[in-house]
């Protein structure tokens, strides 16, 4: 019997309906039926998530994210999943008022990584300043005996322009900020390249990556389908 899916969404609009899209083509089914049942809750109007974790004032973000959780449990669903890296800053605040789990993006990309590339020391990372300065991909990394590595400051910016000034506003991406930051990981010696923002996932939609990359969104759309006793394909 499948279980049913809860969505937290909007972190942005474009990479929730980017998650479905992958949810749904992911899912071996031959009819309506085969597929997972989903309730999607898009809060676009979420306070931005880097600007709540380097202000240090999250307790309206934290606020909304709980009962945004809640009110999925309240919904009946089985698993929720939070396509948001850098949300998984309030994961620990969040889980401990629930009685339903919430798939952990960033936990199950390290341990996908670990168990699918080879010999795997340094891990680099792709995301928004709030994740990388909120370290939570570098403490999951630093659990599992490996080094997370973070671009430069200037190659930074490129990331944060590529993921505000281009995916967020709705353009298709400059590609060159893209592989200056990622020239930048492999140069600092990177075994594999986390895609560890949503927006880059969308970005990844028609832009070609090298295959040490690894999306996280991609990890999670996995996860979403084998939680709720579906096929992936």
């Amino acid at each position: 019997m499948k279980k049913k899916l809860g969505v937290i969404g909007g972190m942005g609009p474009e990479a929730t309906s980017y998650f479905f899209e992958e949810l749904v083509a992911h899912t071996q089914a031959d009819r309506d039926q085969d597929h997972i049942d989903t309730i999607i809750l898009n809060h676009a109007t979420l306070p931005d998530r880097t600007h709540a974790i380097l202000s240090g004032d999250i307790e309206e973000l934290l606020h909304a994210f709980i009962k945004d959780a809640q009110l999925l449990e309240e919904l009946g669903v089985d698993n929720i999943a939070i396509p948001c890296n850098t949300s998984h800053y309030l994961y620990d605040a969040t889980q401990k008022e629930l009685t339903i789990p919430i798939i952990h993006m960033v936990r199950k990309t390290i341990e996908y990584a670990l168990n699918h590339f080879k010999n795997v020391r340094k891990i680099g990372i792709l995301a928004t300043n709030g994740t990388i300065q909120s370290e939570v991909y570098h403490r999951e990394c630093e659990a599992l005996g490996i080094e997370a590595v973070a671009p430069s400051e200037a190659n930074q910016k490129e990331i944060m322009s590529l993921i505000y000034d281009d995916i967020k506003k709705g353009q298709p991406g400059d590609y060159r900020k893209f592989q200056k930051a990622y020239n930048d990981l492999i140069e600092a010696g990177s075994d594999v390249v986390i895609l560890a923002c949503t927006e880059l996932s969308v970005f990844k939609k028609t832009n070609k990556i090298y295959d040490n990359c690894l999306d996280a969104m991609d990890v999670l759309v996995k996860e979403s389908i084998i939680r709720s006793n579906g096929i992936y394909q």
